[in-house]
């Protein structure tokens, strides 16, 4: 079969999945637009998120604000616009650094076995004993602050989960007779991973990558909310978030917007996650 044979069944098997749940194809809807919103947002916004206006701070919204100022009369709605780029970029970048440093290990741990799987197994429990966001408060503090350092921190703590997810099935896929056959007919370790396992194994991780796309958005908001992710004056939803804190008793509107947009945000990401567990179960396969 063609790889353009392939890619066309691969599609259709997505669009088909999306016809059937219309929760994911909402949420999927959702992700898109705000995708789109990110890479746009120099055009569509009305204001530059950093311009101050001192005169009219704490705002409500107006034909000029959509949503408001905040305390230093930045235009809350561009602002918000900006942030998403902040909240895309974080949560890729977290779940890929999670992904290329779990997955090859989590494979190799259990394809292997013995010492290099207890070693592994040993890693992996001590990481997932402590607490996420304290572990990547400690890994940031090391990286130095900031938003980049503070999501391949989020990475490395949400790695041990991929890994742990990886060699789990790594253990299955390894006793099937495919496997075994290929090893007969001499094909080598590296092969063996890439052509077999790897394919067999992926399933669980990719239903835990969009789950971990909404924690890896949630840690940002609180990494920037703590002063340690996005520095000012750039625009994030957490930093939002901790200035209008600040603000919150005589302007409480203005937690809204950025709290809204992290919620459904986190929500679509798991809407999506928890449709895609179902669709590969295979104990849901339609007959």
């Amino acid at each position: 079969m063609s790889q353009a044979n392939t890619a066309h069944r691969g599609w259709a098997a997505v669009l088909d999945w999306l016809r059937r749940d219309k929760r994911a194809a909402v949420s999927m809807a959702f992700l898109v637009l705000l995708v789109l919103v990110a890479l746009l947002a120099p055009w569509i916004s009305p204001h530059t998120p950093s311009d101050q206006d001192l005169v009219n701070t704490l705002a409500p919204p107006s034909a000029a604000h959509w949503l408001g100022t905040d305390d230093l009369g930045r235009d809350v709605f561009s602002r918000l616009l900006y942030g998403a780029r902040v909240a895309i970029y974080s949560s890729f970048l977290a779940v890929g650094i999670a992904v290329l440093l779990g997955v090859p290990v989590g494979v190799l741990a259990g394809f292997l076995g013995g010492w290099f799987d207890e070693a592994v197994g040993r890693v992996i429990d001590t990481l997932l004993s402590f607490p996420a966001i304290v572990l990547a408060i400690a890994v940031t503090g090391a990286l130095g602050i900031g938003l980049t350092n503070g999501m391949i921190a989020v990475g490395i703590v949400f790695a041990p989960q991929l890994a742990r997810l990886a060699r789990a099935r790594t253990l299955v896929v390894r006793q099937e007779l495919y496997v075994d056959a290929a090893r007969c007919f001499g094909a080598s370790t590296g092969h063996i991973l890439w052509r077999h396992v790897l394919p067999n194994a992926i399933q669980p991780v990719l239903v835990q990558v969009t789950i971990l796309l909404a924690g890896a958005l949630l840690a940002e908001a609180s990494l920037s909310f703590l002063g340690l992710g996005i520095q000012p004056p750039d625009p994030s939803w957490g930093a939002m978030l901790a200035r209008a804190y600040q603000s919150m008793e005589i302007a409480p509107e203005q937690m809204y917007a950025p709290g809204i947009a992290i919620l459904l945000t986190a929500l679509a990401f798991n809407s999506v996650g928890e449709s895609l567990r179902k669709e590969l179960d295979p104990t849901n396969q339609r007959l």
